[in-house]
């Protein structure tokens, strides 16, 4: 099982709140990187990302092109928070200070799950209260690129493959495909009888290209379609 200790990317640049904007977006710059993680005293206080420095007044994309109606809607405080993170110079009035964290040993799946959940798209590794590293999307991306991922089982001949694949397709809940409905000659499965939806084909195609000594599948189901009259009433 993959963690984050596996993925991540442990040269970690970091900034200081006092540290100047123009400073990060050097360092962005410099290392290919899309955010840094701010810390003082070696603890983590936020983070600042290239989303954080998109409404700026060296770009010309600050909130004050807005309409007027619009800034009558606004705020006072809102517009005046606008403000400062569109004209400070200072890392601690532009980064975001919700940060959302994992450690060394959380599993990708968790890290996935956060990562969609959140709407985030990185989140720094903490162990004894330091960061350690940084888990992004792009790790994520490039721990499959790098993965090795084992064909299901190793089967030799049809009768093994076959049975492989009939053990598959039962531990799946969306499968409806019987054992009746599959034999394998020379490699090559072939499919009969029905499936549910289109979905539930391709997903049993996947299942089958990822067991060991698969060469083909000639799949002759067609899509079962139910009676008008056994469809629930609206």
């Amino acid at each position: 099982m993959l963690t984050a200790r596996d993925v991540m990317t442990t040269e970690v640049v970091t900034v200081g709140p006092q540290d100047t904007v123009k400073n990060v977006a050097l360092l962005m710059t410099t290392y290919g990187i899309s955010a840094v993680p701010v810390v003082d005293d070696g603890g983590l206080i936020g983070i600042v990302s290239e989303g954080d420095l998109l409404h700026r007044d060296e770009l010309g994309t600050c909130g004050h092109h807005r309409s007027w109606w619009l800034e009558l809607l606004t705020g006072n405080a809102a517009l005046a928070a606008e403000y400062i993170k569109s004209h400070a110079q200072h890392v601690a009035d532009v980064m975001t200070d919700r940060v959302f964290t994992t450690t060394p040993d959380t599993p990708v799946a968790e890290i996935a799950e956060i990562l969609e959940t959140k709407r985030v798209k990185r989140l720094p590794v903490m162990k004894d209260g330091k960061v350690v590293g940084i888990v992004s999307r792009a790790n994520l991306v490039s721990a499959i690129a790098k993965a090795q991922r084992p064909l299901v089982g190793a089967a030799n001949d049809d009768v093994g493959i076959r049975s492989r694949i009939l053990q598959e397709l039962r531990m799946e809940p969306w499968s409806t495909a019987r054992a009746g409905d599959v034999a394998v000659e020379d490699g090559i499965v072939l499919l009969r009888g029905y499936y549910n939806s289109v979905a539930e084909r391709d997903a049993c195609h996947v299942l089958i290209e990822n067991v060991d000594g698969v060469r083909r599948i000639e799949d002759q189901r067609s899509m079962l379609v139910l009676p008008l009259s056994e469809y629930p009433a609206i």
